[in-house]
């Protein structure tokens, strides 16, 4: 929509909202395939929109993000490329033998490897890598792979706040408010440290049945690692074609090169060198996955169209006229973006709410702890559903294809323990917020 919003719920909104509803009803009761729901209600959203006027089949194809969609499906190609050599075997042996004799230790070291790689990774990339790596290692033990797949997407969406880099809303925000990578860092990472180390606290508690190590548990892996890479030379090619993703992953905001084009860099060096047939790696996307996405993002896209989120933004904004309110302010933005990314996509409400927050400039607001305050809730709101954030997804993805009737996550699972961990996590950033507002300013 154009112009400025409406100070009401207009019937275009509660049409879209209305549509947006009863797909996440059927996503979450499972009546039926979440794909399925998605793309239903996609369509659903198109044709309300077309009627009531508020949205067209061409503004549909641009709400996809095409950059998302893509990284992802490049990182999954890699990792198919990567799978049968026996890397992840390798590695899995490796951890399996460092933490057997504990599967609560075994907890911790995945949660903070995974974190402190979406620190400057894609936390999706990095979860896309270590989701089938983690079942590798929990068949290894003979435990439940549920816990530690929960986990790592949490963790990784917390880690992923930390850094400008870290999640594709940080970029957008770093960009618009002219935030550097070591400002990133210097604001973000010690409160994205003291929320791992109460969410990791959190979840061990919550999971404390889970990794209680089974009768006869003896933790031991009589396995050899080095006999486990079947294939070096295909190996060392997609290793080198890795390598440079992971160090353009690094660069890229410095050189204007989009993360999906970095990945697929990656996809072409491996063809280049292994002259690899692409319909065997194509087998091995999850396009059931990617398919999800692109329905979301066009229902999203509808809610948006609509002028809710706008609506929802302004009306938020509006405080921060008020300096006597700026903080207060703050709380309430990372709380309404928390509540709203954990059952939105973060991206859209983050397009949205950079022209709202910037325009405040114009005005003589402060608006650096607002920025600050967005990053946070978008980041962190994710970790309440299932589909809050697109590592949530792939870790579901991954706990049904393990075959387990015991690791497959369905979305009550996931409210039991993701919800508590999500407003726990944003009380404590409030906490810190108020404690140390001087700090954001």
């Amino acid at each position: 929509m154009t112009g400025n919003p409406p100070d009401q719920i207009t019937l275009e909104m509660a049409l879209a909202a209305g549509v947006l509803l009863i797909t996440y009803a059927a996503i979450f009761s499972e009546a039926i395939h979440r794909t399925s729901a998605a793309v239903i209600g996609a369509v659903a959203m198109i044709g309300v929109g077309t009627w009531a006027g508020f949205y067209t089949e061409q503004r549909a194809i641009q709400a996809v993000d095409g950059n998302t969609m893509l990284l992802l499906a490049g990182m999954m190609m890699i990792v198919a490329i990567l799978r049968p050599t026996g890397a992840l075997e390798y590695v899995a042996v490796r951890i399996a033998k460092l933490t057997a004799h504990s599967p609560s230790l075994l907890f911790v070291y995945l949660c903070a490897v995974v974190s402190v790689i979406s620190m400057f990774l894609d936390n999706v990339t990095t979860v896309v890598i270590f989701a089938p790596l983690t079942i590798l290692i929990t068949r290894l033990l003979n435990i439940n792979p549920l816990p530690y797949l929960m986990a790592e997407a949490m963790l990784s969406n917390i880690g992923g706040v930390a850094t400008l880099v870290g999640d594709p809303p940080n970029i957008m925000i770093g960009s618009a408010g002219g935030i550097s990578f070591n400002a990133f860092l210097i604001h973000m990472g010690p409160t994205v440290l003291f929320v791992w180390l109460v969410v990791v606290g959190l979840l061990l508690a919550l999971f404390r049945r889970d990794l209680t190590p089974p009768p006869g548990y003896t933790g031991e892996v009589d396995m050899d690692e080095t006999k486990a890479i079947t294939d070096p030379y295909t190996l060392k090619r997609v290793l080198l074609a890795l390598g440079v993703v992971i160090v353009l992953f690094f660069l890229h905001h410095h050189l204007g090169l989009a993360p999906a084009y970095v990945t697929f860099i990656g996809v072409a060096l491996a063809f280049l060198l292994l002259r690899l047939d692409p319909e065997q790696v194509l087998r091995e996307v999850h396009w059931t996955v990617l398919l999800f996405f692109g329905a979301l993002f066009v229902i999203v896209g509808g809610v948006d169209a609509s002028g809710l989120l706008a609506l929802v933004g302004h009306k938020l904004a509006a405080f921060a006229r008020d300096p006597q309110m700026l903080l207060l302010t703050s709380i309430a933005l990372i709380w309404v973006s928390a509540l709203l990314s954990a059952f939105l996509d973060n991206i859209p409400f983050t397009v949205t709410m950079i022209p709202i927050l910037a325009s405040l400039e114009q005005v003589d607001v402060n608006i650096t702890p607002l920025w600050w305050a967005l990053a946070l809730g978008v980041g962190l709101g994710g970790n309440g559903t299932h589909i809050g954030a697109t590592a949530n997804v792939i870790c579901v993805a991954e706990s049904e294809r393990a075959g387990l009737p015991e690791a497959r996550i369905t979305p009550r699972i996931w409210l039991r323990k993701g919800l508590p961990t999500m407003l726990i996590s944003v009380a404590v950033v409030s906490a810190i917020f108020s404690l140390f507002f001087s700090y954001f300013e």
